[in-house]
C-alpha cells in the first residue's frame, strides 16, 4: 500500500503572498502540513509544496503516490528536468530555467524514493484535493 500525498499551492495575487499545503494519508492516519510567505508565486507554491510533502517523508521505504492539481510541477519533474539539466538549467527556448532552485531541491528529494506523479483536477470534489487546497489557502491567508 502506498502514502497518499496531496499538495497544492495558493497565491493571493501573482506574485503575491502565498501558501502551500500538503495532506498526507497513510496507515489510516492523517498529516497535515502548511505554511506561507509574504512573497511568492502560484508555481513556487506548488513545488514548495511538493518540496514540503517530500521532506516529511525522507525516511519513509513505502511507495509514495503524490496528487496535484500542477501541470506544471507533474511534468516539471517527470518530463522536462531531464533535458533542463542536459541544457545547463536552460528551457527548449534557451531562456533560464525559472523556480532552477526549486526545482533542484525538489529533484534531490525524489532520489531513491518510488514515487508516482499524478494530476488531478483542482476544485473539481477530490477530498484530498480540496483539503490540500484548504490548507494552502491558510497559509496564504496567515503570512506574518
Amino acid at each position: 500500500m502506498s502514502i497518499k500525498v496531496y499538495t497544492d499551492g495558493a497565491c493571493r495575487g501573482n506574485p503575491g503572498p502565498g501558501g502551500w499545503g500538503v495532506f498526507i494519508i497513510y496507515n489510516d492516519s492523517t498529516k497535515e502540513l502548511f505554511d506561507g510567505q509574504r512573497e511568492a508565486t502560484n508555481n513556487q507554491m506548488e513545488i514548495l509544496a511538493a518540496i514540503e510533502a517530500l521532506k516529511y517523508l525522507k525516511d519513509e521505504e513505502q511507495e509514495i503516490a503524490l496528487y496535484t492539481d500542477s501541470n506544471y510541477v507533474r511534468k516539471g519533474i517527470t518530463e522536462w528536468i531531464n533535458n533542463w539539466k542536459i541544457n545547463n538549467w536552460r528551457t527548449a527556448s534557451k531562456k533560464p530555467v525559472a523556480n532552477k532552485e526549486l526545482w533542484i531541491e525538489l529533484d534531490e528529494l525524489t532520489l531513491n524514493k518510488k514515487i508516482t506523479w499524478n494530476w488531478v483536477k483542482g476544485h473539481s470534489g477530490d477530498p484530498g484535493n480540496e483539503r490540500a487546497d484548504q490548507l494552502a489557502n491558510f497559509g496564504a491567508d496567515n503570512v506574518s
